[in-house]
């Protein structure tokens, strides 16, 4: 039996063996990986209480290249600059993704240029997809007939929400123009209205729903 058909056995036992757990990436290239510290916290106590999980309250952090992110159904990546993921770091990410581990990238405004260049290292066959407002994701749990909430305007452009399918199973949400991640944050970061952060809250929600049960 060679190294890596063990290590996708592994994998396989990993993520179907794990229970509702969440980790932040912590991705190369000077990228502020740390972003938004409340966001998630905030989000995972959400769900606790109005979806049903049973989430750890504490996020880990996982790298891109280690084994611990087969630990985790669930990973979170978030940032405002540049991301770089070498070879090591493409193939653990790719194998992850492939093996049933989901990733939810949030784009907190300037990651756009390098995230699409890092994720054809990922995955060089496909395609960033934009998913239509009729995509279970919108209404996982609650409802969002226009698909991808605005929460927060810098320029203007309309939300978008993009992902990488397998088979048919999306393995990676890429949420842009829309900067979930500040809707998520304690109140007194960004002052957002208590209806704004609900909405970002909402569709967190959908996406930790969709992801644990796809």
């Amino acid at each position: 039996m060679n190294r890596v058909f063990l290590f996708l056995l592994l994998s396989l036992f990993s993520l179907s063996a794990t229970s509702q757990e969440i980790a932040v990436l912590k991705y190369k290239g000077g990228g502020d990986w740390y972003g938004n510290p409340t966001a998630l916290p905030n989000l995972i106590v959400f769900c606790n209480e109005n979806i049903s999980t049973s989430i750890e309250t504490k996020p880990e952090v996982v790298e891109p290249g280690s084994i611990d992110i087969f630990q985790f159904p669930f990973v979170h990546m978030t940032g405002h600059g540049n991301v770089f993921f070498n070879e090591d770091d493409a193939e653990n990410l790719r194998r992850y993704l492939l093996s049933g581990g989901f990733l939810h990238i949030d784009d907190n405004y300037g990651m756009d240029q390098f995230i699409r260049r890092e994720l054809k290292k990922v995955f060089p066959e496909k395609e960033l997809t934009e998913l239509p407002p009729s995509h279970p994701i919108f209404k996982a749990e609650y409802s969002f007939p226009k698909g991808l909430p605005k929460i927060h305007e810098h320029d203007g452009q309309r939300p978008q929400a993009f992902g990488i399918f397998e088979n048919g199973r999306l393995v990676c949400l890429y949420t842009y123009e829309s900067d979930l991640g500040d809707g998520w944050e304690n109140e007194q970061v960004h002052n957002d209205p208590l209806e704004v952060r609900l909405k970002a809250l909402q569709m967190g929600a959908n996406i930790i729903k969709y992801a644990f049960e796809n």
